[in-house]
């Protein structure tokens, strides 16, 4: 129970966040960093966490939103990157 009452600060951390970039890369981390204690083994839970984040935070930067609001990046079928609606 006490390691849920520890957790509890690091949810809030998105919302804390300024930019939108910064929202996407924290919720990225924190997503990255649960599923990566989730599948790791118990021996190596904290390690699973760290690299689950550091995916999670690169991923979240890559494929996240586009810096103009309502607008996200797409890629065609050749792998030209544009921005469009969301």
């Amino acid at each position: 129970m006490k390691r849920y009452l520890l957790a509890l600060p690091l949810l809030a951390l998105p919302i804390a966040a300024c930019t939108p970039a910064e929202q996407n890369a924290a919720i990225g981390g924190l997503g990255g960093a649960a599923v990566g204690a989730a599948i790791s083994s118990d021996s190596d839970r904290t390690k699973g966490a760290i690299a689950g984040a550091a995916v999670g935070v690169v991923a979240s930067q890559l494929i996240g939103p586009a810096q103009q609001s309502g607008k996200c990046y797409y890629r065609d079928q050749y792998g030209q990157k544009y921005i469009a609606n969301c």
